[in-house]
């Protein structure tokens, strides 16, 4: 019975995972490794949207690095699409290239999108709107547990966190 409830569990991650698999971008060259994209429960009423890129060297081993824009304001889709992901949109080009050195060559990437409201984060209500480097901090962390109940696979691997323009307010928040 417990074998079977363990298999359960591990379906119900994969699934999980398996869902969140992203296909490839029209008139964009093929992700080099697995990215997934969906929704990581911070409240009741809050989702913050991700996307993680499996390091191209070894997923199971390489750090993972969390990168948070700011502003507050400014999607995190910004640093993955035109900095630091494994394909970009250069200022004032109009087609995605391979980046020739993305931060997935020997890390795993999960990019987050916070505060809800900001990108494809979603806010329930109009009082999740209103927030504070607190209130934000307690999202990201929560949606954190909630990456690595879909991702458990990752727990023991180094954790590194990341941003740039106000992310970098929300770097020590989360690490505290």
């Amino acid at each position: 019975m417990k074998l079977f409830a363990l298999t359960l569990m591990t379906a119900g991650v994969m699934a999980a995972v398996d869902a969140d698999l992203m296909g490839n971008l029209p008139d964009a060259p093929a992700w080099q490794s697995n990215t997934y994209s969906g929704y990581l429960t911070a409240t009741e009423t809050k989702n913050l949207h991700y996307v993680f890129n499996e390091s191209l060297d070894s997923p199971s081993t390489d750090p993972i690095i969390i990168w948070f824009n700011g502003g507050p304001g400014c999607s995190s889709m910004l640093g993955l699409m035109q900095e630091n992901g494994p394909i970009v949109l250069d200022d004032g080009e109009e087609y995605f290239k391979t980046n020739p050195h993305p931060w997935n060559v020997r890390a795993n990437t999960l990019y987050i999108e916070s505060p809800a409201g900001v990108g494809w984060s979603v806010a329930g209500t109009e009082q999740d709107l209103y927030t504070n480097d607190m209130v934000q901090s307690q999202d990201a962390v929560a949606a954190l547990r909630d990456w690595f109940s879909k991702y458990p696979e990752y727990l023991s691997n180094e954790l590194y966190i990341s941003g740039e323009s106000y992310g970098g307010i929300y770097v020590p928040y989360l690490a505290w």
